[in-house]
């Protein structure tokens, strides 16, 4: 009887990834363009995602513009890794600085348009751009963003599953942007609906091909 083969070893790519251009080229456009699509998620006001009407809270408050709320909430929550145990990774820190600085500058560009009918379709784009923008830098593969990482971290620690904590967080987030006077409409429902699916989508879209080791 003949010896069972030995499983086969995962062996790795020797020097740098033959992706890694095209990584780093999907990371920050997925960054710039997901911090570009909230901004005209806000310019069609419609309602904005649970963080992001936290974010505009914020800023109503604090007379901060909000893609600085975004940068300041993204690095607290960041701090919250360290508890958590959780590592970031270059993906990381670059959603942290890029994805503000990509709203303010979006906002200062675009006006606000004022009839429905170009409100909506504004809308609708930003969603779809919002769910490629997060399939490319998720596809890139250098690090969840803060607010993921927070939500994998507390699985983790509490054991809880990924939907009851993620809806636990979405839920606290929303009711106290609200109270701090965040836009909340239509947007927000169709854009908890959609953006999951969206999302898996772009994410397969830009998937990269795994390297061949070789022998």
């Amino acid at each position: 009887m003949r010896p069972p083969r030995p499983l086969a070893r995962r062996v790795p790519w020797p020097g740098p990834h033959p992706h890694l251009p095209r990584r780093i080229c999907q990371l920050y456009a997925g960054l710039v363009l997901l911090g570009a699509s909230v901004a005209l998620q806000l310019r069609a006001g419609l309602g904005l995602n649970s963080w992001d009407v936290f974010h505009q809270g914020v800023a109503e408050h604090s007379g901060l513009s909000i893609g600085t709320v975004v940068i300041l909430a993204s690095a607290t929550v960041l701090l919250l890794w360290i508890p958590l145990r959780e590592r970031p990774g270059i993906g990381t820190v670059s959603n942290v600085l890029l994805v503000g600085l990509a709203m303010d500058t979006t906002l200062r560009l675009t006006p606000t348009p004022q009839p429905l009918a170009v409100r909506v379709p504004l809308f609708l784009a930003a969603l779809v751009l919002s769910g490629a923008a997060t399939g490319l830098y998720i596809a890139a593969r250098f690090g969840p963003g803060p607010r993921d990482g927070l939500m994998t971290g507390l699985c983790r620690v509490t054991g809880r599953s990924t939907r009851a904590v993620r809806t636990v967080i979405e839920i606290a987030v929303l009711a106290t942007g609200f109270l701090l006077g965040g836009s909340i409409g239509i947007g927000t429902l169709v854009y908890a609906l959609t953006i999951g699916p969206l999302i898996q989508f772009f994410q397969r879209a830009f998937a990269l091909p795994e390297p061949t080791p070789p022998a």
